[in-house]
This record gives C-alpha cells, sequence and structure tokens, in this order.
C-alpha cells in the first residue's frame, strides 16, 4: 500500500509538473514591463474578459502591438488558417488533412494570396507590415514556450516567420467561407443532369436562394426617433460556424488619429466590425453569387481544352503537399481561362471562376480612421470582398446602409448552374460599379436592417443570383424594433437573441388545418397537433413543437427533391436491393422511393429547398407536384412519417420530446478533442440550443452567432460585446472560455472605451 501510494503521489506530481511546463508556464505576460522595436511607450491594458485595450504614440505602434497580442492569445489559431489557406495542414496533422489541402491547392488560394499582397497600396501595406512585425516579434522572444498545441506529441512543430502573404490567406479563407456555393452549384446542376422536370428545378433551387443553410449575420441601426436616449444606436451579431478558439478577437487600438473598438479577425490587422469616438459600423454576408462553375471540354492528359471553337492550352500548376509521416502527394491542376479545375466527375472538368482571384482591397484601416458617412463609403468602396452589407450609425444622428464588395456583371445568365465553358457566352462582363451599389441614407422609417435578404431592388440594372437569405430573420428584426419607442441596449440584446420562428409557426398552422378536415386514427398525431395548437412559434429547447415542425421541414424538403429524381433513385435503390443479401432488413423491408433523410444512393444528390419555397408551394398548392393534387393528404403523410422520426430518436409520448436534444452545440477544440480524460477542459458542451435557421438568433447545428456587439452612441461606455467562449486560446488561461455563460444566456460585458477598468497592466518600452 505504501508503494501504491507514493507511486499515485509521483504520478500526481509529474502530472502537475507537465501540466505546468506545458499549459500554465507559456501563458502570455500580461502585466508587468516589456521591451519591444516600437517608437515610444505604450500600454496594454487587459479588462476583466482579457481584452486588450492598447494605447500607443502612434498608429504603427498600435499595429505592431495589436499583431503582438493576436499572437500571445491566438497565435495557434492563427497558424492554422494559413495553413488551411495553404494547403499545408497535412505537414503538422498528416494523411487525414490531405484532402483539405487538396482542395485549398487546387483553389490555388496561397497564389490569390501572394498576388494580394503585389496589389496592396502603399498605406495597407504599411500596416500590414507593422501587424506582422508584432506577430513575428512574439515568435522570435517565444521560442519554447508556444502554447499547448504546439507540444502535443505527434503535432509538435514551431510556427515559422508571419508574413504579409499569410494575413492575405486569412482574408482568402474568409473569402471562401463566405461565397463558395461550388459544391451547391454542382449538386444542382446534377439533379437537372438526371431528368428532373427544369421548371421544377427552378421552383424549388431559384438563382436567387441557394442552399438551407450558409453563413450570415444580423446588423441594424436605428436613429434616434427609436432610441431612450435620442441617440443613434447600432447592432451586429455575424452568424458564422462555431468553433474553439472562435472566430474573433476583440482589441481596442488607441494612437493619435486613431481610437477604435471591436472585434478583429486573428492574423489581419485593424477591426472589422466596431466603433471610434464617431461612427459605429457592422457586416452581414451581401451573398452575391460570385463564383462560378464551368464545365470544360479538357483533355485532361494534354492540358488542352475547347474555347469558341478553337483549342486552348491550360497552365499546368504542379504543387506537391508535405505529410507529416507520410510520403509527399503531387497535386496537379489545370488552370484554363476560367480558372482552376477543381472538380474532375462523371468524365467532365469543372473550372472555378471566382471574384477572389481578380483583385483585392483592403478598407479597415481607413474605416477604423471614418469620421462620418462620406469617409466611411469613401473607405468600404475600394473593398474587393466578400461582397458585404455594412451598416452605419454616427454621434450626428444619421444611420446608413451600404453593400460593397464586387459583384460580377453577368448578361443574360445566372451563375446557380455549371455554365458551358467552351462556348464563350457565359464569360462576367466585369464588375458592378460601387456607386450603382444598393445605399440607403437616413430612411424615414429611422431603421437600416440586413439579415442576409436580398437587398436589390426588382428594377435594380444589372443580372444578380446569390445565395440570399429567407425574409424571416429581417423582417421579425424590423417588427421588434418598431414595437417599441424608447430602445435600449437591453432591447437590443433582446433583438438578438429572439428565437421566433414565423416560418415554422406557419408549418404547424399548417398542419392543423390539414388535420381538422381529414379524420386522424394515429393517436401520435393527435397528440402532436394539440401540441401544436398551443404553440407560439418560439423555437425554445425545452419545446416539443419545434422538433415536430424542422423533422417536418426536413421530410418536406426531402420529399419534394425525391420526387423530381424519382427514376434515378429508383435505379439506384434497384441497385442497392440486388446487392443485399436475400434475408437482409433492407431486402425485406425496403421499397423503392422510399423517403429517409440524407438518402444519396449513386450519383443523388443531398440538397434541400429553402423554408420560403416550402411555404409558397404550401401557400399556392400548385397542381402536379403531390398525388391528385392533395396536399392535405401528403402533407399529414409527411407529418406522420417525420414523428416516427422523432419517435425513434426521443421515444414516446411525444409531449416529453425536446428541441434542444435534437439542437445541440459541442465546442470541440480540433487537436484537444483527440485527447482521453483532458478533452473536457479544451471543450464546451454538448450544451442544447434553442433557435433556428429562420430566427433572429439564426442557430443550427454547424453555425450560430460569433460575436454579439450593441453600440450606444449617445454614451460609448454603455456598449456591450461578447463572444462565444472566451478572448484567449491557451486552455490554461481563465479567458479561455469565460464568456460562454452569458453568452448561453443572452447576456453580455461593457464594451470599454473612453473609461477602461484595468486588471492587468503590460507597460511596453522602446528598445
Amino acid at each position: 500500500m505504501r508503494i501504491v501510494n507514493v507511486s499515485i503521489a509521483v504520478l500526481i506530481v509529474l502530472i502537475a509538473i507537465a501540466v505546468y511546463w506545458y499549459a500554465v508556464r507559456p501563458l502570455p505576460k500580461t502585466s508587468g514591463e516589456l521591451i519591444a522595436p516600437i517608437a515610444g511607450n505604450a500600454t496594454i491594458q487587459r479588462d476583466a474578459r482579457g481584452v486588450p485595450h492598447i494605447e500607443a504614440s502612434s498608429w504603427q505602434d498600435a499595429i505592431f502591438l495589436q499583431g503582438y497580442v493576436t499572437a500571445q492569445d491566438r497565435l495557434w489559431q492563427m497558424d492554422g488558417l494559413r495553413r488551411f489557406g495553404a494547403g499545408n495542414l497535412a505537414e503538422v496533422f498528416g494523411a487525414a488533412a490531405v484532402s483539405a489541402d487538396e482542395h485549398s491547392r487546387r483553389m490555388r488560394m496561397r497564389a490569390i494570396a501572394e498576388t494580394d499582397v503585389a496589389r496592396l497600396t502603399p498605406e495597407s501595406r504599411a500596416v500590414l507590415v507593422e501587424y506582422a512585425r508584432g506577430v513575428n516579434y512574439f515568435i522570435d522572444t517565444h521560442r519554447g514556450d508556444f502554447s499547448l498545441e504546439f507540444s502535443l506529441p505527434g503535432h509538435a512543430y514551431d510556427p515559422q516567420p508571419w508574413t504579409l502573404s499569410d494575413s492575405m490567406l486569412v482574408g482568402v479563407v474568409m473569402f471562401r467561407d463566405m461565397t463558395d456555393e461550388s459544391k451547391f452549384t454542382f449538386d444542382k446542376g446534377r439533379v437537372l443532369g438526371q431528368g428532373a422536370d427544369p421548371a421544377k428545378v427552378r421552383t424549388l433551387f431559384p438563382a436567387t436562394q441557394g442552399q438551407y443553410v450558409s453563413p450570415g449575420s444580423n446588423a441594424w441601426a436605428v436613429s434616434g426617433t427609436h432610441t431612450a436616449d435620442g441617440k443613434t444606436m447600432a447592432a451586429n451579431d455575424p452568424h458564422l460556424a462555431y468553433a474553439i478558439p472562435g472566430t474573433w478577437h476583440l482589441v481596442h487600438l488607441q494612437a493619435p488619429g486613431l481610437n477604435v473598438s471591436g472585434a478583429a479577425l486573428p492574423g489581419l490587422p485593424c477591426v472589422i466590425t466596431g466603433h471610434n469616438q464617431q461612427i459605429a459600423w457592422g457586416v452581414t454576408n451581401l451573398e452575391a453569387d460570385t463564383l462560378d462553375l464551368y464545365v470544360e471540354q479538357l483533355d485532361e492528359r494534354t492540358g488542352r481544352y475547347v474555347f469558341q471553337g478553337k483549342w486552348e492550352q491550360a497552365q499546368l500548376d504542379r504543387q506537391f503537399l508535405g505529410v507529416r509521416g507520410g510520403k509527399p502527394v503531387q497535386v496537379d491542376t489545370w488552370v484554363t481561362r476560367h480558372g482552376p479545375v477543381i472538380i474532375q466527375a462523371n468524365g467532365k472538368a469543372y473550372s472555378m471562376r471566382w471574384s477572389a482571384a481578380d483583385g483585392f482591397g483592403f478598407p479597415f484601416f481607413d474605416v477604423n480612421r471614418a469620421q462620418n458617412w462620406q469617409q466611411f463609403r469613401a473607405a468600404i468602396s475600394t473593398f474587393w470582398g466578400p461582397p458585404q452589407n455594412f451598416i452605419y450609425a454616427d454621434k450626428a444622428g444619421n444611420i446608413g446602409f451600404q453593400a460593397a464588395g464586387k459583384v460580377p456583371i453577368r448578361r443574360d445568365f445566372d451563375g446557380d448552374v455549371p455554365l458551358d465553358g467552351s462556348s464563350g457566352t457565359f464569360e462576367w462582363d466585369g464588375y458592378i460599379p460601387f456607386e450603382q451599389m444598393p445605399s440607403i441614407y437616413n430612411p424615414p422609417s429611422g431603421i437600416v436592417a440586413t439579415a442576409n435578404q436580398d437587398s436589390f431592388a426588382p428594377d435594380f440594372p444589372y443580372r444578380i443570383s446569390g445565395d440570399f437569405a429567407d425574409p424571416y430573420r429581417v423582417r421579425q428584426i424590423r417588427a421588434l424594433l418598431q414595437a417599441k419607442n424608447k430602445l435600449t441596449v437591453d432591447d437590443m440584446l433582446a433583438v438578438q437573441k429572439d428565437v421566433y420562428s414565423a416560418y415554422d409557426h406557419f408549418l404547424a398552422q399548417q398542419v392543423i388545418a390539414a388535420c381538422g378536415g381529414i379524420r386522424q386514427n394515429d393517436q401520435m398525431v393527435r397528440d402532436a397537433v394539440d401540441i401544436l395548437r398551443r404553440w407560439n412559434g418560439q423555437m425554445d429547447k425545452d419545446e416539443a413543437a419545434p422538433m415536430m415542425t424542422q423533422l417536418l421541414n426536413n421530410t418536406l424538403g426531402t420529399t419534394l427533391v425525391v420526387s423530381l429524381l424519382q427514376p434515378a433513385i429508383n435505379k439506384a435503390v434497384q441497385e442497392k436491393l440486388k446487392a443485399q443479401p436475400q434475408n437482409s432488413p433492407e431486402k425485406t423491408g425496403g421499397r423503392p422511393g422510399y423517403r429517409i433523410v440524407g438518402f444519396a444512393g449513386p450519383g443523388i444528390p443531398e440538397i434541400l429547398p429553402r423554408p420560403q419555397v416550402i411555404e409558397n408551394l404550401l401557400r399556392q398548392r400548385p397542381p402536379g407536384w403531390v398525388a391528385k393534387d392533395d396536399w392535405d393528404t401528403w402533407l399529414i403523410d409527411n407529418f406522420r412519417s417525420a414523428l416516427n422520426d422523432g419517435r425513434r430518436q426521443q421515444g414516446t409520448p411525444v409531449s416529453r420530446w425536446k428541441w434542444g436534444r435534437l439542437l445541440q452545440w459541442k465546442f470541440a477544440h480540433p487537436v484537444g478533442k483527440q485527447l482521453p480524460l483532458v478533452d473536457r477542459f479544451f471543450d464546451i458542451g454538448p450544451a442544447e440550443m434553442s433557435g433556428s435557421g429562420t430566427t433572429v438568433k439564426q442557430t443550427t447545428g454547424t453555425l450560430g452567432p460569433s460575436e454579439r456587439m450593441v453600440v450606444d452612441l449617445g454614451n460609448l461606455d454603455n456598449s456591450v460585446q461578447n463572444l462565444p467562449a472566451g478572448e484567449s486560446g491557451f486552455v490554461a488561461s481563465r479567458h479561455y472560455k469565460d464568456q460562454w455563460p452569458a453568452y448561453y444566456a443572452g447576456k453580455s460585458f461593457p464594451m470599454q472605451f473612453d473609461r477602461v477598468d484595468a486588471k492587468e497592466v503590460l507597460r511596453v518600452k522602446p528598445q
């Protein structure tokens, strides 16, 4: 027993030493004194959430220190972003990352980033140089003292110096996240190619409505006529894929001519969404289509392809992927006049024309210093992309909206399906001029709001396609803002966390009406309808009704797509059944055309129509879509099928179902989740969530609000902002996930500006 006790004690001591050495010791220095290559004295104050407030004697020093503190908190994340963009993940993570690297290489993201560096204006280059200097000063002075992720067995490595191209790569990664609809475009083309009725395909998948779930955001500004203090207010909550570490790093930069606070992207300087002393702004994804696929008549051996009846020679881009523990992988990509060939399937080559490859502009240093609407618009007029909706408010009482970024001009065609690359009739004709992009200034309503809806007017002079969101979120935002005359910061937060779904409420009413006209013998259906009758449309995690309507939505969408592809599915199912043993469940219980969410037979795409499309069909009930044109029976049959899905997942009675059991978030650290016993320190969740894809608090299984911000221009220190997890990427830091409880409850923290309550102060002196 004595030997066992001593052994346990020794083991505990060794574990404690290891935890200290690898997790605690590398924690960044946030107080005391630092000597750095800057021009004058500076301070970095950290508030109660660890947010750095940098005060420097010049903007150059402020940006240098932003690079330094971001590397302090998020260097491993920054390195992962540039590796993802460049296609270098496999160098660290081995063969499991090869596929992701190959796709990044085929999209030529590193080449785009390097070209973007050459496009920088002298001023933008100077800003990025200072940021890179700050990052590299941290790297150079902390060799051997990096965060735990750099030291894990099997993944250990040292980061390379930070370059301007690396910052550009971070921007290109965001560009890709916001605009890459190539898979949906490809799948939509496959639906058409499998004999589906083109008119019905266009009805289910309009050119201005892409995939159901895509990155989006909410942003709005209100004039003083709507607020309690008579001053303008602005709010922003970008909806992106949730992760830990999170997308944003909060920062406050102060120097002569610069005083700005808000959310920054790790790897890029300046503030992307926030406020300075005079103005506030927020962003949402414009959702306009900036990427087209072209079917090329390409000889894959020689790279020769046809364009307008003539043979042209594609450029061969040959790259080699480094693979940890394995041999390098050769990646050959043919590059046509439209762009790189990123997909090769069914004997066809699909090249990609992407606006990201055509230009670049970094306006945020000018945005951060803008003092009025004219300066703000002048700054974002140089913004290339990803195209965004910018909302604006200022202390003078003005509000505005401006769409910015380069949107291709397409003459008489849409980019929602693969195009014939050989004909020459589907070429872009430049980009829409900034002065013709949608813009609003001081509207009579006193409200500007964007939730990724189509912001282009019906009489807009150019043809527009895109992945525009259904109007449910923006309608609810406007309704809530107009419902109260004296809005406060708390009211704005309440709007951001609103979980009413007009669409799901509509589905519930449709089911109730249909069941009222047809006698139901199924007790589960009757019980479910009783629950829907008492439901108010709130997508609350503890309610059963949201689970019913969401399962019904998936069932309806899948059924509609399956009906288009029935001949192809029947063939695929028959082939699948033939391959099964005679006594298998599939053989005995399966039937051609059965509905199953996520079914993917050979060559069968997995895409679903957006809720607005389904609502339109249920309201209009056109002939030729459902059996005997009996929409009520069709709806009830699908509702019964959805309930059976729910019963398999949560049993009976239906009154005990909970939406939150289906909608759960698990913040899984990319590396920490692989470590037994300690993974729970890295991760958050699983946590049951409220909301849906059609609520203001857009919450799905993959994305949600990546930060929340409300700016009160009447009292900037009354503004609030918070992240889902925390400011730090260090698992041993108290700021790693300290903001999660407030985020989950829909609360926030002061966005300290004029008065900073410093908990730690690092004084920086020039070398």
